[in-house]
């Protein structure tokens, strides 16, 4: 899963810091906006988004349903509508899933250098 964490926790998250965690478009955040209501990030005076852990932690169920498991906008509504804590440790135990690959891939890679 492509959700980058480096960066230390803070309040609030730009459109733009939070594009960059899912390595989406800031217009497909938006859109999403409009497709799921428990998208609703705070606007300042400017019309500036600020994202918080929460919300943050909505969009990740959502990515993983739409972009990795690949539903629909209407299945991924109903999914985290109707049965949202079986998505959330379904996508919990797909991302440890994608890290021991990553790291079992890291590890061949030193071993076969070693060889």
């Amino acid at each position: 899963m492509p959700l980058k964490t480096e960066k230390p926790k803070k309040l609030y998250y730009s459109i733009k810091e939070v594009a960059e965690m899912f390595d989406v478009a800031e217009s497909l955040l938006r859109y999403w906006e409009t497709e799921f209501p428990q998208i609703r990030p705070k606007t300042t005076g400017n019309r500036v988004r600020q994202y918080t852990e929460k919300e943050i932690e909505q969009l990740r169920l959502i990515y993983n349903l739409v972009k990795v498991r690949g539903f629909k906008l209407a299945a991924a509504r109903k999914m985290l509508h109707h049965n949202k804590k079986n998505v959330d440790s379904g996508t919990q135990a797909l991302e440890r899933l994608i890290r021991v690959r990553d790291d079992l891939r890291e590890l061949k890679r030193q071993l076969d250098y070693l060889t």
